[in-house]
């Protein structure tokens, strides 16, 4: 590991950078007195994501709801595929709100670090804030495509129960996900650039994984538990539950969700903080 540096500029406080001795120590003082950085760089990631857009932030709400209603044409009226008691348009846009940001937050978080590369390799600051200012600048997204998920629920007259006041916490399994994800695949594509290539065919490959268009109980129940280690599984089946207020709690892929999510965070903060010395050196 680099030794310290102490850094005092005329005129100025005397300031000391010093490397961490493991990979576990997060340095949450460090986090804390560069807080303002982060809201300045969510901030710049949603102007950056919408500059030179007509419609701007209106995409956030349009891409799922384009998506979710192609789903509801060609697969809930022609193929008719069940819907867990939900009408299959809400069925369907209550999936794609959430994988939307999933996505979009992986996509972003896994890219952030190449992308701010100037930066990285000028000023010293906190890297971790790269691919977290990504998934919090998604998941301000999130909150607005959730009102066209409330003008659905009052067109087709679906009233929520008190589980409604549940959606934050299968919010949380998508957010942890995304950031322990983006940090594993954010840190290798400084090394391996083909790590780009490879996100978009796993973003693909996990859509169809995941129980967006079709309900979790089409699935045999042999391959349920399986299929269940993905994480988003019981991210959208609590999802969807809160918005039924009615059917089966998915405890089992709830459990399995926020394990396998939390899994993915400590480990893929443990590797970024291994390796984000290195990260000026290759890019």
């Amino acid at each position: 590991m680099p030794t310290a540096q102490s850094i005092q500029p005329a005129g100025q406080q005397k300031v000391t950078i010093r490397a961490t001795d493991t990979a576990w120590n997060l340095q949450w003082d460090e986090l804390w007195q560069h807080r303002e950085l982060l809201y300045f760089l969510t901030w710049r990631d949603i102007k950056v994501r919408y500059k030179q857009t007509v419609l701007g932030v209106t995409w956030a709400i349009l891409q799922p709801l384009a998506v979710a209603l192609a789903l509801a044409v060609f697969l809930g009226r022609m193929i008719r595929l069940p819907s867990d008691n939900l009408p299959y348009p809400v069925f369907a846009y209550s999936g794609m709100v959430l994988w939307q940001f999933f996505s979009q937050a992986l996509t972003g978080a896994s890219n952030s670090v190449v992308a701010n590369g100037q930066i990285i390799s000028k000023v010293y600051f906190p890297r971790l804030f790269v691919p977290l200012s990504a998934v919090l600048a998604s998941l301000i997204d999130f909150v607005i495509s959730l009102l066209v998920l409330a003008f659905f629920l009052v067109y087709f007259h679906i009233l929520p129960s008190a589980n409604v006041a549940f959606l934050p916490l299968f919010v949380l399994p998508a957010v942890l996900s995304s950031l322990g994800a983006g940090l594993w695949l954010s840190a290798l594509n400084v090394k391996f650039r083909d790590v780009h290539h490879i996100v978009n065919f796993l973003v693909q490959f996990w859509f169809l994984a995941t129980p967006i268009a079709y309900p979790t109980s089409v699935v045999p129940e042999r391959w349920r538990v399986l299929y269940e280690l993905n994480p988003m599984v019981g991210a959208v089946d609590g999802f969807r539950w809160a918005l039924r207020g009615a059917g089966t709690f998915p405890s089992q892929s709830v459990a399995l969700s926020v394990f396998i999510a939390v899994t993915l965070l400590i480990t893929g903060l443990y590797y970024f903080r291994r390796v984000e010395d290195t990260f000026a050196d290759f890019i």
